[in-house]
């Protein structure tokens, strides 16, 4: 077993549980461990701290398994995580059959990332611990859930980064169609899962999606009409359907995609919505700019971006480019209309997209009321020693005459 001695001082973050260790922290390692292997982490007088698994190739340069010295961090300790991360989820399944079934650190298993789609399921392994056990996961995975499949999509930008390569390929079972189809609060979806972002569905806007419908919903017992709703980056089409079955009158949807377009038009008909829906293939930026000037007005803008800040050496660019967007968006707004306005940017916090918001609101020069809150679902908890792991925040804006 090899050790991982941290300098003098820095043992304070595992202290607290937190799961990471960076290069910086690490004074040396005994033996030869590679790329994944577990390593006994001691602070610089050999007390014992945790169990973490080695990545020699990232300045993220290890990441805790457990704390507890008398675990063995073996075959049955990974199966004994993926039941109980598993069985957390399944209250959900009453309301949807798209399902984030381990959300890494916060599930113990750091770098790991599993979805669920209907009979199969997606993994991005992000951590060479992860990757080093990639086997073994996808057959416990294959017996914990009973899925005809699990298919890897390891292509995010973190694989690079721990000197891991891409990988696109079916991991264990039967390989996935084309199209697999989930539903979600009484919503059909098409998901591509070996195209597009994350692993071809945003899962954790469940319920900001419910929101969206509900809101739509209530619009049209208030006014006895159905709203006229803008939803911004809208990608397949997520919130638009949403919006649709809460009884939207019309949803103009936006997105610079055509292929994303696409899979939101064919969604829109496996709802029998077609009729309502309009689909712009369009920079956003612009489309608000112009939608401003020729004087068109919503009930409802949806803004859910991609991420804008990378890290935190693009947090000052995001920000000009959420501030752009909450403007222009507040001014298509009828009085009484709202703004559900989003960021998934880890590096931008909840305090300053606030911030950020406000400062659009300002220059809007409208009464706004800020009225609700949203972030991402049950399945993708906060690990609350790795404040990190909250990275989707939203507000609900109302112009208030």
């Amino acid at each position: 077993m090899a050790d991982l001695i941290l300098k003098k001082a820095k043992e304070k973050s595992l202290l607290r549980r937190h799961p990471w260790i960076y290069d910086t922290a690490v004074q040396r390692v005994t033996g030869d461990p590679k790329p994944g292997d577990t390593v006994r982490v001691l602070s610089d007088k050999g007390r014992f701290l945790a169990w973490a698994a080695w990545s020699p190739a990232s300045t993220l340069r290890a990441r805790c398994w457990s704390w507890n010295e008398e675990e063995t961090i073996d075959d049955a300790w990974f199966e004994r995580k993926v039941r109980e991360a598993v069985a957390a989820r399944e209250p959900l399944r009453a309301r949807t059959s798209a399902i984030r079934l381990i959300f890494g650190e916060a599930d113990g298993i750091p770098g790991l990332i599993v979805d669920q789609y209907g009979d199969w399921l997606v993994t991005q392994f992000q951590s060479a611990g992860a990757e080093s056990r990639r086997e073994l996961i996808g057959r416990l995975l294959m017996e914990a859930t009973g899925a005809k499949g699990v298919f890897d999509r390891s292509d995010a930008a973190t694989r690079r980064r721990e000197g891991l390569e891409i990988r696109m390929e079916t991991l264990a079972g039967e390989e996935p169609p084309a199209v697999i189809e989930v539903e979600e609060d009484g919503v059909r979806y098409g998901v591509d899962v070996r195209v597009g972002h994350k692993t071809g569905f945003y899962i954790d806007q469940r319920e900001s999606r419910l929101a969206a419908q509900q809101a739509a919903a209530e619009f049209r017992r208030i006014h006895g009409r159905g709203m006229r709703a803008l939803n911004c980056f809208c990608y397949t089409g997520g919130f638009s359907l949403a919006l649709l079955k809460g009884g939207a009158e019309e949803v103009v949807s936006v997105d610079s995609s055509e292929e994303a377009l696409a899979m939101a038009r064919a969604n829109a008909e496996r709802n029998g919505f077609e009729g309502r829906a309009a689909w712009l293939c369009d920079d956003v930026f612009a489309a608000l700019r112009r939608m401003r000037d020729e004087g068109e007005h919503f009930d409802l803008v949806i803004l859910d971006p991609p991420k804008f800040a990378s890290s935190h050496y693009h947090v000052d660019r995001a920000a000009r480019a959420y501030k752009d967007i909450n403007l222009n968006g507040l001014k298509l707004l009828e009085p009484g209309g709202e703004l559900f306005t989003f960021s998934c940017s880890g590096a931008v916090d909840v305090d300053l997209f606030q911030k950020i918001v406000a400062g659009a609101v300002i220059d809007s020069h409208m009464n706004v009321w800020a009225t609700g809150r949203f972030g991402a679902g049950a399945d993708h908890p906060l690990l609350m020693t790795c404040p990190e792991g909250e990275y989707l925040k939203g507000m609900r804006l109302t112009v208030r005459p």
